[in-house]
């Protein structure tokens, strides 16, 4: 669940990129994630070690009809409690 959260809140962070510098078509895009604090229905904040598999199917999913539709997704595990897209390939 967590992991489709984080794709969600990444395709909307995509999004505004793609916006923002026309992109029509993406080929791929490279993500860093660490251990990511997550905060849901009202309970504090969990920290959350997001499987990159899954998150890779939740972008993959959510990307339909986007300029991303076709990109690859590349995600490394890096040590920290974030994330940050390193690159997006046109």
């Amino acid at each position: 669940m967590h992991d489709f959260l984080l794709a969600k809140e990444i395709m909307d962070e995509l999004k505004k990129i793609s916006e923002d510098k026309k992109l029509e078509k993406v080929k791929s895009v490279s993500l860093e994630i660490g251990i990511i604090s997550m905060s849901h229905d009202g309970h504090p904040e969990h920290l959350e070690d997001i499987n990159p598999e899954n998150l890779k199917f939740g972008l993959e999913g959510i990307s339909k009809s986007t300029p991303f539709e076709e990109a690859v997704f590349r995600i490394d595990k890096i040590s920290g409690d974030s994330w940050r897209i390193v690159n997006i390939e046109i």
